[in-house]
């Protein structure tokens, strides 16, 4: 009984200093914004919520300000030859809506409307590389969802 409850204790001592849960788990590489909206998109892809926003908010945490000041200085979005000149932008914003989804796919649709939102708001002009060969508009696709976000809130009402 005594070596059970020392066995326990020393457990316990362990379990309150190492650092649990996905956001010290993360390994965020170089810790570039590519890095972090790559890894994200992975997460999400995986179904791991909890990896998909500690590198969301990692992104936004490092890259939102120099974002904010990219997005200002636009008043329209950046042609396809100049696209990846808005780097933090185009992260920061994709990490928005990557970080929406992660939460729509945990059912937290508040939190979702608020990621959307936000990236509607601050970093609209973001834009997505597709692998594919173009780029896409994360803040369109953003009001998509809160348009159908919306409608299934006022049809629960």
């Amino acid at each position: 009984m005594g070596r059970t409850l020392f066995t326990l204790a020393v457990l316990g001592c362990f379990a309150a200093v190492w650092p649990l849960g996905s956001a010290y788990a993360q390994d965020f590489g170089d810790a570039s914004s590519q890095t972090l909206t790559t890894r994200a998109w992975k997460a999400l892809e995986e179904g791991d919520v909890e990896a998909t926003l500690a590198y969301t908010t990692k992104c936004r945490e490092l890259y939102a300000d120099e974002a904010a000041r990219q997005q200002e200085d636009l008043e329209d979005f950046l042609p396809a030859e100049r696209g990846h000149d808005a780097w933090a932008l185009n992260d920061v914003g994709t990490c928005c809506f990557i970080e929406g989804q992660a939460h729509e796919k945990a059912d937290k649709k508040a939190d979702a409307v608020t990621s959307y939102r936000r990236l509607v708001k601050e970093f609209g002009f973001a834009q997505c590389w597709d692998q594919r060969g173009w780029f896409w508009q994360p803040a369109a696709a953003a009001r998509d969802r809160l348009e159908a976000l919306e409608f299934d809130a006022a049809l629960a009402e």
